[in-house]
C-alpha cells in the first residue's frame, strides 16, 4: 500500500468506526428508555471500545490531518441517521394512541380498531364543543402504522397523539394470521 491508500484506508476506518460506534449510542439509549439494563451495558461496553480506538485514530499523530476531523465528524452524523433508521426497523416497546374522534364517530373508531385486534377502551371527556369520546389504544410500535391507517380510512383529519408507554401489564394486542 502506498502512503495515499494509507490515509484513505485511515479515514474509512475513523469514519465507519464512528458510524458503528454512534448506531450503537441510538440503541443503548432505545435499551435504556425501555427499561432492558443489561443489554444496555453490554451495548455500551462495545460502543465505548469503538469510540476510543477511533478517537485513537484522530489524535494519533496530533489534530493536524483535517481529513481525519472530517471522517469523524462524518461517521458521528451518519451514525446518527443510521441509529434512528435501525430503531425505527426495531420498532421495540409499546405506545399509547389517544384518539379524540369527531361526535358520533367514536363507536365507528372503537369497532374497526377492535376487529383488527386492538383493545380499545372508550372514555367520556368534555371538549369545547360538549361531550366526546375519548378512545385509548396501547400498542406494539410496529403496529403504530396499521391503525393510523384505520383512521386515515375512517377519517383522514381525526385528531389523535402517540406517547411512548415505558412499561406495561396485560392488554390486547392484534396477534399474528394463524395463532
Amino acid at each position: 500500500m502506498n502512503n495515499v491508500e494509507i490515509l484513505l484506508a485511515g479515514y474509512l476506518f475513523i469514519f465507519f468506526a464512528r458510524v458503528a460506534d454512534m448506531s450503537l449510542d441510538v440503541i443503548r439509549i432505545l435499551m435504556l428508555m425501555r427499561g432492558k439494563r443489561f443489554s444496555a451495558a453490554i451495548i455500551g461496553f462495545v460502543e465505548v471500545t469503538i469510540f476510543v480506538i477511533a478517537l485513537n485514530e484522530v489524535i494519533s499523530g496530533g489534530l493536524n490531518d483535517p481529513g481525519k476531523i472530517i471522517a469523524y465528524a462524518g461517521g458521528f452524523a451518519t451514525g446518527n441517521y443510521l441509529g434512528i433508521i435501525i430503531e425505527e426497523r426495531l420498532a421495540m416497546g409499546f405506545l399509547l394512541l389517544q384518539i379524540f374522534p369527531a361526535k358520533y364517530k367514536g363507536d365507528k373508531y372503537a369497532q374497526e380498531l377492535r376487529n383488527e385486534g386492538f383493545g380499545v377502551t372508550s372514555v367520556v371527556g368534555e371538549g369545547r364543543d360538549g361531550e366526546r369520546n375519548i378512545l385509548f389504544v396501547t400498542l406494539k410500535r410496529k403496529n403504530l402504522n396499521k391503525a393510523i391507517r384505520i383512521l386515515n380510512n375512517i377519517d383522514p383529519e381525526t385528531f389523535y397523539n402517540v406517547t411512548d408507554a415505558k412499561s406495561i401489564h396485560g392488554g390486547i394486542f392484534p396477534q399474528k394470521k394463524g395463532k
